[in-house]
């Protein structure tokens, strides 16, 4: 089957997550992250005029990708809000979710929106531009030893502290407000012959917590348990190993926290997925050439089972 082809977004592993949804005409799926639509549009292919599709985006660009189809309703809020917003169409149970995690290629092509070290923008970061919270605000505002945890957290950086001290030094004499300055900086802490790998860290830092991605994936992927079917597919595309870490989590024990549940009596496990990748599925080197932002995909896939 060939490839969709959208220049907001190349869907990374369309195939395999089409194939993983073990998708019934008739049934109700969930796109976590609509973005340009290729999953979705995939999805829609495989249902028959009583299927549905509900398919999540909080970036206002999205909107300009969603088809007129009556089977896909498009809901323009993060997927942190997945069961209350399912709620209001009178959907309490599903077949299928599916979820690409982190920023589209649109996201990262636009420049202004500040998600690239490729370009000079202002700080903005927002993947919901009605957010107040900016990477502005984030690096001007945060005290020394919240953004120290946040390098060392969500970019796994090892020298956040001195990340975090040069920038603070430099707030007082003036508002950090471009990539740019960013950049200059942060010079000092930035390792030579790896700036590129470095700045890409730094920025996903930021960004996850100008978008709180780790708060919202945790409230998403806990309320994907009572939503799906037995026999239900969950399937998730991370990039980094934070992602990751919650879905195998959750594959594993229920919860994204990792901790088994037994019961008082037996001291059984409780099962709440069987996990149908025993090793993520990674993209082939093909599809990387022709897609560089799939290099770091990881696709986990399960099945829910009765609990």
């Amino acid at each position: 089957m060939a490839m969709t082809t959208n220049p907001y977004h190349i869907p990374v592993l369309l195939q395999p997550c089409i194939d993983s949804l073990s998708i019934d005409p008739n049934g109700v799926y969930v796109d976590l992250t609509f973005g340009g639509g290729g999953h979705s549009k995939e999805i829609l292919k495989h249902l028959s005029e009583k299927g549905k599709l509900f398919s999540f985006d909080q970036d206002e660009d999205a909107k300009a990708n969603v088809p007129d189809d009556m089977r896909l309703t498009f809901v323009p809020h993060n997927f942190r809000f997945i069961t209350n917003y399912l709620r209001l169409y009178g959907v309490t149970k599903v077949d299928g979710i599916l979820g690409d995690l982190g920023v589209s290629s649109h996201q990262f092509d636009k420049g202004d929106r500040g998600f690239s070290i490729r370009f000079e923008a202002d700080l903005d970061m927002r993947m919901n531009q009605k957010s107040d919270l900016t990477a502005k605000k984030v690096l001007n505002t945060y005290d020394e030893k919240k953004l120290t945890t946040i390098f060392r957290e969500y970019g796994e950086l090892d020298n956040a502290f001195r990340l975090s001290k040069l920038i603070s030094e430099a707030r007082v004499n003036s508002i950090i407000e471009t990539t740019a300055q960013l950049k200059e900086i942060i010079k000092p802490a930035t390792p030579k012959f790896e700036e590129n790998r470095y700045l890409a860290k730094v920025y996903q830092a930021i960004r996850i917590e100008v978008n709180q991605e780790m708060e919202a994936l945790k409230e998403c992927l806990t309320q994907c348990v009572d939503l799906l079917k037995p026999g239900g597919r969950l399937v998730v595309m991370s990039y980094h190993s934070l992602e990751d870490r919650l879905v195998k989590n959750l594959i594993k024990t229920g919860n994204v926290e990792g901790v088994e549940e037994k019961d008082l009596v037996y001291g059984n496990v409780t099962r709440y997925f069987k996990s149908l990748t025993s090793k993520p599925i990674i993209p082939s080197a093909e599809e990387i050439e022709k897609n560089s932002r799939a290099r770091s995909a990881k696709l986990r896939v399960a099945t829910r089972v009765s609990s």
